[in-house]
């Protein structure tokens, strides 16, 4: 869930939430089995796979790819930030790597496997500064018929937060179709398209999310601004529990 920020700002981010950042999700068993089902889904490995998640953090969605891992093939969990690292499973089938996105695509830092058979990227890609240039890094890193899968979120989000987050999110979120177009420049043939999850949560566990700053654009609020917003989502969703679609897309590049 990071990408390839630089490794200190990332850090910074990362460091605060690290402690909380599976706390977040625990109350959302059903969500995190349904991303699991989906990434695996899409990927369809073999037992043996070369696998690497960039942005893995804990690597709390890779459970279902841990069935064909090994400790020979084991998953590269590749994240900037040392303190999610540090809180990976204590398992031989995950290998942490500590690099960004870009180090590993321009091979600053080089991966225990010479080809990789897929890369992932769950809600990290907008982290990315040169997109194009570093799936070009990555299509050149990819043994024939891998793939790299990116899950992300559309600039424009259903999700119950104030007006200036939702706003500040949209600036900065790649469109699919630019990361699409940007795979089939790296010479990638793509599949594309979203899939949806029904959300329905307790307000004052969304609200502890908003103030644990969960979605990185959050941490460039001041705590000032999360107060407001906070009071405006209060305002705005007087009801108990809190209904929303998440909406992600699902692109897919595949080397022939």
């Amino acid at each position: 869930m990071k990408g390839s920020l630089t490794i200190d700002v990332t850090d910074e981010h990362y460091q605060r939430i690290a402690e909380t950042y599976e706390r977040n999700w625990a109350d959302r068993p059903e969500y995190i089995a349904w991303m699991a089902d989906r990434i695996m889904s899409w990927l369809k490995p073999a037992p043996g796979d070369r696998i690497a998640d960039i942005g893995s953090g804990t690597g709390l969605f890779l459970s279902r790819l841990l069935e064909t891992a090994s400790a020979r093939t084991p998953i590269l969990c590749i994240d900037p930030s040392q303190h999610m690292l540090d809180l990976l499973p204590d398992d031989p089938r995950l290998s942490p790597v500590r690099a960004t996105a870009e180090q590993i695509a321009s091979g600053e830092v080089t991966l225990p496997y010479e080809n990789v058979d897929a890369f992932v990227f769950k809600e990290a890609i907008h982290h990315v500064k040169d997109i194009p240039a570093t799936l070009r890094g990555l299509a050149d890193r990819l043994a024939p018929g891998g793939s790299v899968l990116i899950v992300t979120l559309p600039r424009r989000l259903d999700y119950p937060l104030f007006p200036e987050a939702l706003e500040r999110f949209a600036a900065h979120q790649p469109e699919p179709d630019s990361i699409a177009a940007a795979m089939r420049a790296a010479g990638l043939r793509t599949e594309h398209r979203h899939e949806e999850y029904a959300v329905t949560i307790d307000r004052e566990q969304w609200i502890a999310l908003v103030r644990n700053q969960w979605m990185s654009v959050l941490s460039s609020f001041s705590a000032e601004e999360i107060d407001a917003g906070v009071d405006t989502i209060r305002l705005h969703h007087p009801e108990h529990e809190i209904t929303y679609t998440d909406r992600f897309a699902f692109i897919q590049g595949f080397r022939d």
